[in-house]
């Protein structure tokens, strides 16, 4: 028996080292280990054999089966590898130059971020940042946003876990909760606690709110505010600021109009409507862009700013809004699907 064993080992080796298919291996296999092979049958031949004979008998078959196994195994890795070489095609040469796929392009987004701070630098305005995770105190205690306020609710904010710790923002009490930004003018009451005014800041950046992404809206967007503390500031100043921005972006047929609304951040506040017929896609005669207004004196005087010396107006915007004025794309989606023959239209 033991010379059999021996003999069916030294038969399998070439045969399982020269399979090259899956059907091949499966058929091979079969013929060894399976119901009706070779292997079982010697095991089934156990029950002739005397018993003083079987325990040696059976370590010599179960160390028959251990060594065809690892035969089978080899053969299956190298099949393997021969379909994954099949599936990468011929080897790379590391060393020859890359295919020239042309020159990259900024995204829409970025070029519109760029453009508008470009405008506003030229008429005094610096570009601020502050971090995505965000406290409420900076999101919204600070915003003169109440604790009952729509904005402030789960449906409406990410919060954060409140076991998440942030070296890198402290929170002005130990209650108040971790969140991503829902807009960057927090970034406004970090620069204001840093210094004393004058200020003219513009803060670009990527917030989050809980919104059902359509062709409308994101979960995910960017926005660009802006902030300006001086003496004697009126909303002739606002308005004329964002006539000369729009005029600039959009070209000088833009005109923008206020209508009367409500942000807890200014007062008075307004809606801003711009005229932008003669831009692709546009129909409407007035299109709404964004929210501005006058600082409301309750944020002066809770980042120590006197109310009664100094004034300022801050107003934000959609950054993805205007792309899409700009460029007549008719879905937010496509800023983030990465297709590049989209983003390559903006070379």
């Amino acid at each position: 028996m033991q010379d059999t064993l021996t003999a069916l080992v030294a038969k399998a080796q070439p045969e399982f080292a020269a399979l090259t298919t899956r059907p091949e291996f499966e058929a091979a296999k079969a013929r060894y280990v399976g119901p009706n092979g070779e292997l079982t049958a010697l095991m089934k031949q156990m029950g002739t054999v005397p018993k003083d004979q079987r325990p040696a008998l059976g370590k010599l078959i179960n160390e028959t089966k251990t060594r065809l196994q690892s035969l089978l195994d080899a053969a299956l890795a190298q099949i393997e590898t021969a379909e994954l070489r099949a599936q990468l095609g011929p080897a790379v040469d590391p060393t020859l130059p890359s295919p020239d796929f042309g020159p990259g392009t900024y995204h829409p987004l970025t070029l519109v971020r760029e453009e508008m701070c470009r405008i506003l630098r030229k008429v005094g305005f610096t570009v601020a940042d502050g971090p995505e995770v965000e406290t409420e105190y900076y999101c919204f205690d600070a915003l003169n946003t109440p604790a009952d306020h729509p904005a402030r609710d789960a449906q409406d904010t990410f919060y954060l876990p409140e076991t998440a710790r942030f070296a890198n923002v402290a929170k002005k009490t130990p209650e108040e909760k971790y969140l991503l930004r829902t807009h960057t003018s927090s970034v406004q009451i970090r620069t204001m606690l840093k210094g004393e005014p004058p200020i003219r800041i513009v803060s670009p950046g990527r917030v989050y709110r809980r919104d059902t992404t359509d062709a409308t809206h994101s979960a995910n967007f960017h926005q660009l505010e802006c902030l300006y503390v001086d003496q004697n500031v009126t909303v002739r100043d606002l308005k004329a600021l964002l006539d000369y921005i729009f005029a600039s972006l959009l070209g000088k047929d833009t005109k923008t109009r206020f209508r009367p609304h409500y942000f807890g951040y200014t007062e008075p506040s307004f809606e801003v409507d711009l005229t932008a017929t003669h831009l692709p896609k546009v129909k409407k005669p007035w299109i709404e862009i964004g929210g501005c207004g006058m600082v409301d004196p309750t944020v002066f005087a809770d980042v120590g700013y006197d109310p009664e010396v100094w004034s300022g107006y801050a107003f934000g915007m959609g950054l993805e809004r205007l792309a899409m004025l700009l460029y007549g794309i008719d879905d937010i989606r496509y800023f983030y699907q990465n297709d590049v023959r989209f983003l390559k239209q903006f070379a």
